[in-house]
């Protein structure tokens, strides 16, 4: 199995989640052109700024993009292929691009194994590792956002908050999925539309650093808040027992009934603080 890799650059946010949703817009078609995968990324014009997917020779005019822009929104969008259908995959490719509002000429693409494309996240561990980033604390923001508000959440969070400020970029992921994926029976809480953006604030610090990406953390929720933004916080942990039952909301009796049920004693998961 082979992987057809593209990577689509941006520097319109309404161009960005217009052909995302677009993009996911296939699936619920059951259209057979469908990407395999889907993702939304940014770049920001701070240190670090990863640019190992890109040819060297690719590397300056991208760079050169981000100083002109600041933030570049990315989306990433793969096709499986296998020797039964390479020959028509660069059709199905085309078929998907056609159309998009990336910026012209910014389109970049590669070939790779299924396995090398599965292993992406070592490959990232790998670098940060090389930079020193990878055991060190990790104050990881994680949110469903509803789509009809994530163009004020770009503009107050990440252009108002973290470009503003002086903390070293991370990785920030912004993609788009459908909740008629979600089974009602899980216990996630996610956002209250048909469509909504998962996004991933992830910083690697070091220790003494911790406590200035902790106070971005809050001052991006105190923006949501403050602004009516319904957001959904998924991996989140240092929560009061009172902040647990607000953040489950209508599913917490459905929850708090499933642990009585299978976990009566309380053995598992003491130290996140749910059920105390």
């Amino acid at each position: 199995m082979q992987v057809k890799w593209l990577r689509l650059l941006y520097n319109d946010f309404s161009a960005f989640s217009e052909d995302q949703e677009h993009l996911i817009s296939f699936n619920e078609r059951n259209n057979t052109n469908a990407a395999d995968y889907v993702e939304g990324f940014l770049l920001m014009n701070k240190p670090p700024l990863d640019l190992s997917f890109y040819l060297e020779h690719d590397q300056p005019r991208i760079t050169s993009l981000v100083t002109q822009y600041n933030i570049i929104y990315i989306i990433e969008l793969v096709k499986y292929y296998d020797n039964n259908s390479q020959a028509q995959v660069e059709k199905e490719v085309e078929n998907l691009v056609q159309g998009l509002k990336f910026v012209p000429t910014f389109q970049f693409e590669k070939d790779v194994s299924y396995e090398e494309f599965l292993n992406t996240v070592h490959a990232e561990e790998v670098i940060l590792r090389a930079k020193g980033l990878w055991d060190v604390p990790h104050p990881w923001l994680n949110m469903f956002i509803p789509s009809s508000r994530i163009s004020e959440f770009n503009e107050g969070v990440f252009k108002g908050i973290i470009l503003k400020q002086n903390i070293s970029s991370g990785i920030y992921i912004l993609y788009l999925m459908n909740r008629n994926k979600w089974d009602d029976r899980m216990s996630a809480v996610i956002a209250d539309e048909d469509v909504f953006y998962t996004t991933g604030i992830l910083q690697s610090t070091r220790v003494d650093n911790v406590g200035a990406i902790q106070a971005q953390n809050q001052e991006i929720l105190q923006f949501c808040k403050d602004n009516g933004i319904e957001i959904r916080e998924y991996l989140t942990g240092n929560k009061t027992n009172e902040g647990w039952v607000q953040r489950f909301g209508s599913k917490w009796q459905l929850f708090e009934g499933r642990k009585a049920e299978f976990d009566p004693k309380k053995i598992l998961s003491p130290g996140q603080g749910i059920f105390c």
